[in-house]
């Protein structure tokens, strides 16, 4: 760099000027649209060069949507539809705009369009050529031209759309390398001090981003905002962390491969550039890796003190005489907004439910002074112990099915219901008995071993070894074969037990009993 007096180099800075002066030139007929004057029928005068980009738009629609006739009847078309809200215009005046702005970007003679400048690298006048739109295709029977976007016209395109702020340094990356690989040194340490530029304007923004979360938290959904915003910062920075690691080997690749031929005088001054591009860039990827763990703290401390701050807020502000009792006291709520308003301050609802899987749990029986006397459930018969619980059972089912051949006997019928049996319970005054629950339970059990006889006693002791209970059931039936079998109606015994009703048959036994 030559020593000057301001201390920057001049031909540094103008270097490359006919390439920016290239950009200038491509809105160089948006300009020229925005001299021109233009009324409706109504006086109001059209923005001729918003209708020049709206132009641009539609050609780059057509072209995304592959179609290749678009014709000078299509584009006024579609100036009509866009400018009917906003416009009051006839069919000739819409046919005189279309064809002006299509001049605008392709003059009548066919030729580009140009704009001369001075350039100041050179030191020489200078044109710059630019074709906005070109012709496509031409139908010969019925004489339409058809028009599309040349390559300035997708540049101008692409001029319009908006980059954000934070992606000007991941594209500042990317020119870096092109110029890496092109050898262009000197304009890649241009290149490096707009990257330092765009990493002090990110530290800038994070800078006003904390103190914007620690302002202006004051809602759950702000506060998940700016935790957004936070993250995608996060992202990015890792995403460029990386790149800059990449560039850092390419530069280091590229400077030991010149090394070998430094002596030579071409590849003095390419060895000098590319140790400063070295020493700058490790400068600028250190500026980036501080800010990459700033942002890092930034979403551990800020956060959390703004979350902080959000709940010390919440209590401070409430006040439960004011935002409660005066709510309920002072508007006449509905029952359902009165639960609304309440519910937060009382417990959880809880509601005590019986499943019917619960039938099939492992059953547990304990005798009166709580001992254990069967895991297995009631339904299983017993071993033939003589303890209290198994006497008194066998008691009470040879009780019950005495009671049951008095029924049969006085029905003078070998087959009935259950009901039946309980209403001649309840007539001879044992009611009693339908209060005790061991009364549904033996009749579940005479139900999963029916049918019980005594020729069905003689088949089941080959297999087990005591069945003192089913003997004491046979004995008591008088050697007569007892079956139940479901029906389909439950039989409401008391008001605390139901049962399901059960058909009973007492084979022989009629006969024997009358």
């Amino acid at each position: 760099m030559k020593q000057t007096v301001t201390g920057i180099d001049a031909s540094e800075i103008i270097s490359g000027f006919a390439g920016r002066m290239g950009k200038i030139a491509l809105f160089d007929p948006l300009f020229e649209l925005r001299r021109q004057r233009k009324a409706d029928r109504n006086g109001k005068q059209i923005a001729m060069m918003e209708l020049g980009l709206v132009t641009l738009l539609f050609f780059f629609e057509k072209k995304l949507l592959r179609s290749q006739k678009t014709s000078t009847r299509d584009y006024i078309q579609f100036l009509k539809e866009a400018l009917a809200p906003h416009y009051e215009l006839e069919q000739p005046d819409l046919e005189d705009i279309g064809r002006k702005i299509l001049q605008v970007f392709r003059p009548a003679n066919g030729r580009k369009r140009e704009m001369p400048f001075y350039n100041l690298d050179s030191g020489q006048e200078e044109i710059l050529q630019t074709s906005i739109l070109r012709t496509d295709k031409y139908d010969a029977q019925t004489q339409v031209q058809y028009y599309t976007l040349d390559e300035d016209g997708l540049e101008l395109v692409f001029a319009t759309k908006e980059f954000y702020l934070e992606f000007q340094l991941s594209i500042h990356q990317l020119l870096l390398r092109k110029q890496l690989e092109k050898g262009e040194f000197q304009g890649a340490l241009r290149q490096i001090d707009e990257m330092e530029v765009d990493v002090e304007t990110l530290q800038e923004r994070i800078r006003r981003v904390e103190y914007e979360i620690k302002r202006n938290i004051v809602s759950d959904e702000t506060f998940q905002r700016y935790r957004s915003l936070l993250e995608d910062i996060h992202l990015r920075l890792n995403r460029e962390n990386e790149e800059f690691v990449e560039l850092r080997d390419f530069v280091r690749e590229t400077r030991d491969r010149i090394y070998a031929d430094r002596e030579q005088a071409r590849f003095q001054r390419p060895y000098e550039l590319i140790i400063r591009i070295s020493a700058n860039l490790e400068k600028v990827h250190n500026e980036h890796t501080h800010l990459l763990q700033q942002s890092i703290e930034l979403d551990s401390q800020a956060l959390r003190a703004a979350k902080e701050s959000l709940y010390y807020t919440g209590i401070s502000s409430f006040n439960f005489e004011q935002d409660i009792t005066g709510i309920i006291i002072g508007h006449p709520l509905s029952p359902d907004a009165l639960r609304g308003v309440i519910s937060p301050f009382l417990t959880v609802e809880q509601n005590p439910l019986w499943s019917l899987l619960t039938v099939f749990n492992k059953q547990q029986i304990h005798s009166k002074d709580g001992v254990h006397t069967d895991p297995e459930g009631f339904l299983v018969m017993d071993t033939g112990g003589d303890d209290s619980f198994t006497l008194q059972r066998k008691k009470v089912i040879v009780y019950m099915l005495s009671l049951l051949l008095e029924c049969a006997k006085v029905r003078e019928s070998s087959k009935f219901t259950l009901s039946d049996f309980v209403s001649y319970v309840k007539q001879t005054g044992r009611e009693n008995l339908l209060q005790s629950r061991n009364f549904y339970d033996y009749w579940m059990m005479i139900h999963q071993r029916s049918p019980i006889s005594a020729r069905q006693r003689e088949q089941q002791t080959a297999d087990e070894s005591d069945l003192s209970l089913y003997e004491a059931m046979t004995d008591a039936l008088n050697g007569y074969e007892l079956t139940v079998y479901e029906a389909t109606e439950l039989l409401q015994v008391t008001d605390r037990y139901v049962i399901q009703e059960m058909i009973i048959e007492l084979a022989g036994a009629y006969d024997a009993i009358s």
